[in-house]
Order: C-alpha cells, then structure tokens, then sequence
C-alpha cells in the first residue's frame, strides 16, 4: 500500500490530466484560430491595399492626363489667337497671356518666344525676362521640335525648377513663328498642388509621387526631392516601360512599401501611389488585437466549461481508483459512483468493480477463516489459538489451559471407521462449547487433542470447569453407541508461570500424567488426581 502511495504522489491524476488536456487543446485551438485569422487578415489587408492603391493611381492618371489634355488646349488656343492676330501688339498680347493664365490657372508663367528663342511677352509681366534669349536645352528643344512639346523637370532662367509645356505658332502662311510656352514651378504653387493636394502624405503614412518618362521626380510630398532620379526603383522601372499594375517594393531608402502603379497616356508621366508595409502591419496588429479581447472572454468560457465536463467525466475513475487503492488496504468503502450517474461506462465499471472488489472480499475472508478455523469441528485451529496465546501474552493477560484428549480414540477408528470417529470430534467439540463460559476459547489443537483457552482463572475455576466437561463427555450419548472418556490437563498463568509455551508444556505433561494414571481423569500440573 505504502508502494501505491508514493508512487501516486509523482503521478498525475486522471482529472487533472484531462482537465490540462482540455485547456491546452482550448489554447491551441485559439492560437490556431489567431494565427489562422492573421494570415488571411494579412494577406487580406496586403490584397486590398495594393488594389486600392492601383486604383488610385489609375484615377489619379485618368485626372492627370485629361488635366494636362487641357493645359495643351489652353496652350493651343492661346496660340491660334496669337496667329490670327498678327497685328496685336505688345500689350494687347501680354493682356492676352494675362487673361489666358488667370483664366485656367494652370500655369504659373505663359510666354512668347520668337524664332531665335528670344522671349517676346510674358505673364506676368513682373517676370523681367522681355527680349531675353533663352538657352536652356529644354527651350531650344521646344524651339526646335516645332511641334507640341513637354520638359522634363530642369532649372529655368530664373533658377526656379520647372517643367515646359509648348505649342508651336504658324501664322497665315503656315510660317514658323516659335512657340507659347506654360511653366509649371514645381517648388512653389500649381496647379499639380491644387488638383492633387499640397500635402499629399495621409494619416497612414500612404502618399503618391510622380515621375517623367525619364524617372525624375516631379511631384512628391518631400519638395527637395523634385527633379531627383528615382530609375533604380523598380516600380519607376516598370512604369519606364509602360506598365500599370500593383506591387510589393522597397524604396531607395530600404523602406517596404505596397504600390500601385499607372502611366499617363498623354504625358508618358507615371503616378505610384504607395502605401508603407509597417502601416499595414499596425493595422493588422490592432485587428489581431481587438479579435483577441472579443475572443478572450468566449474561449475562457468555453475553456473552463470544457475543463469542467472534463473533470466530471474523470472524478468516477479517479474516485474508482481510490476505491480500489483503499480496497486493496482492506478499508472499507463506499461504492465510488452513485448508482445514478450520467456517465454510462463509469457506472458499470464501477458496479463491475465494486462487484468483484466484495467478491474478492468474501473470498478474503473465507481464506482467512479457512485458515483459522478447523473445518471439521468449526473451532478455532492451532494456528488461531497461538495467535490469541501471543496477545494476551504480549499485554499481560492472565490465563489458564485445559489441554484435553479422547481415550482409546484410535481404537475408535480402527473399529468404527474415521466416519464415525469425526463424528465423535463434533461430538466432543460441541461438548467443549457448552461447558465453557462465554469468554472461553476452544480449539482443536491436532487429532483427537484439543485445547481451551480460559482468560482470567484461578487454578480451581479451571479444574471445575475441566471436570464439567470430562463428566459431560462421559454421560454424553455418542455416535459410536458407546460411553468415551477424556483425559485433561490444566496450567494455570502465573501459578504455573507466565510464558504460553511453558503453561502449554506443563498442560500437556498433566494430560499425559493423567493418562498414565488411567485416564478419564483431570490433572494440574505438578499435582496429582484431585
């Protein structure tokens, strides 16, 4: 038992175990689900942020090119008014450029310049560049394409960085007569500002930029960067050949980005409208967060009522077990589950155990019974009597022995037959049992030999009670049809001393003194007949 119980004090009970086994399944069934739920809110958030982002880009190129379609035709009308009226002179064409600039405001400056790329007019008229001869590649590459024309960014005359949009001007005759051209101040207010924002960067850190076809900056929300060559990033690659579409990408500065992606059909310009991954993640973290605290309080509610059907599925075994630990100490117990329990197998298990634990029981006793008692005569046997013999010794209990036994009984069985000699045993037994007084033991010590214990006796008690029985045995009618007798011997403690061994000694040496005496007859010991 001992063994049983240290060895259960390392060992998990079945509760427990179900119970840590129930919790840990709830806790990983929500990580599973978390991890489940971020993977596809990531790839969700990813999806529709680079789908956002391309169609902004696609509508910010739409809205470019059908502004830049009417900054050419405000160019183009400007132009033909100044061909159909060659006779305007010069404050009637600088009224005219006053008014056409005003009137759209999509240019910050409009002038005239002649054949030799000598400034003519200009609005506003505060620009003193009159009659001056321009030498920046972009004006002679208007000047010199006499055709419809578009700069990349570079710095003007005046030093401010700009971007040139031209139309040729041919008068009646289909001469050359130079251009018109309309300057857009990048660093300053324009009309790019205006239609798209002055400060286009939004609350998620999501912004756009721009870029000619040769991948200059020319609008971006970080004015300083305007005309910086930005053709190593790969999205202006792919916007350098044309395409639109949508894309993962790390900027020149090693910054993640999510990017959509689009050409301007009248200008080759391309638009990037990004948005930074660390925004998307912060999102999805935040997500992550609020399905958590909604999820914590249902699943810590699953968890607990889970771990608690759990524990009451395993109590019965476990208080089965205690069961059969406690049965095997040989404690008596309660049966381990109410007959009424909902939980089927626990209950015909415990029924099928209890069952076979009192089986086992009954079979216990009736060994140990068996191994105490003489079968024949139903008196305790000698290994009975010398465990009683032991106690009383062990706690000082005084006490006296008959030891007794039948005359001639061999001659008995040899004449009558062992039938009938185990019939005068019984005979003899039942004898004993009806002389002796309540808190007398008898028992069968061997053979025809028995033996009564007598607690608490003098020397006298116990030679009357002794001669009680040898009477009664003599006068009692037997199964072999014929008058036995018996011969008694008797120690009494402490008279004749105080150790089991030596009364039953001294008891024995009086029997057989009262058989060499001539039986039927009791002796004490040391004495002669009385």
């Amino acid at each position: 038992m001992l063994h049983v119980i240290t060895r259960n004090k390392y060992k998990l009970s079945l509760p427990m175990l179900l119970s840590a086994l129930t919790a840990i399944s709830v806790l990983l069934t929500l990580v599973v689900t978390i991890t489940a739920s971020y993977q596809s809110q990531r790839e969700t958030l990813y999806d529709t942020t680079l789908q956002m982002n391309n169609s902004s880009a696609q509508k910010m190129s739409l809205t470019m090119s059908s502004l830049f379609q009417s900054m050419r035709g405000s160019l183009r009308t400007a132009a033909d008014y100044l061909s159909d009226h060659p006779s305007l002179d010069d404050s009637g064409i600088i009224d005219h450029l006053e008014y056409s600039r005003k009137t759209s405001s999509y240019f910050n400056s409009l002038f005239w310049v002649d054949t030799d790329g000598v400034v003519k007019s200009i609005s506003p008229p505060a620009i003193a560049l009159k009659g001056t001869k321009l030498t920046t590649a972009a004006s002679r590459e208007a000047l010199n394409s006499h055709a419809s024309y578009l700069s990349m960014p570079y710095v003007s005359t005046t030093g401010r960085l700009i971007i040139l949009m031209s139309e040729p001007i041919y008068d009646s005759n289909n001469h050359y007569e130079g251009f018109i051209g309309g300057t857009i101040y990048l660093q300053e207010k324009n009309i790019l500002n205006t239609i798209f924002g002055s400060n286009p960067i939004e609350t998620n850190g999501s912004y756009f930029y721009v870029v000619d076809p040769s991948g200059k900056l020319v609008f971006h929300p970080d004015p300083t960067r305007l005309a910086e060559d930005v053709s190593r990033n790969a999205v202006v690659q792919k916007l350098m050949a044309g395409k639109t579409g949508e894309s993962e990408v790390v900027n020149l500065k090693g910054t993640t980005y999510l990017a959509g992606y689009a050409t301007v059909p009248t200008t080759g310009w391309g638009i990037v409208m990004q948005s930074p991954v660390q925004t998307v993640y912060e999102q999805l973290n935040n997500q992550i967060r609020s399905t958590i605290i909604y999820m914590a309080l249902p699943f810590l509610v699953i968890m607990l009522v889970a771990m608690y059907i759990a524990r009451k599925l395993a109590l019965p075994f476990a208080a089965l077990t205690d069961y059969i630990g406690q049965a095997a100490g040989a404690q008596e117990t309660p049966p381990p589950v109410s007959p009424n329990h909902w939980n089927r197998e626990a209950h015909v298990l415990s029924q099928t155990v209890v069952l076979a634990v009192e089986t086992l029981r009954k079979q216990s006793e009736e060994l140990s019974h068996a191994a105490l008692i003489d079968p024949l005569t139903g008196l305790m046997n000698r290994r009975a009597m010398e465990g009683v013999l032991s106690k009383w010794t062990a706690t000082n209990v005084p006490f006296g022995l008959i030891v007794m036994d039948l005359d001639r009984f061999k001659c008995i069985n040899d004449t009558l037959g062992h039938q009938v000699g185990d019939e005068v045993l019984k005979c003899l037994a039942n004898v004993v049992q009806r002389s002796v007084r309540s808190s007398d033991i008898c028992c069968r010590f061997g053979g025809e030999e028995f033996v009564v214990l007598l607690p608490h006796i003098s020397a006298d008690e116990a030679f009357r009670l002794a001669e009680r029985i040898r009477k009664t045995m003599e006068k009692e009618p037997t199964p072999a049809n014929r008058v036995i007798t018996l011969s008694l011997g008797i120690a009494v403690s402490p008279q004749h001393g105080t150790d089991s061994s030596t009364l039953f000694r001294l008891a024995d040496e009086a029997l057989y003194a009262a058989k060499e005496a001539g039986r039927n007859r009791t002796m004490l010991a040391a004495l002669r007949d009385q």
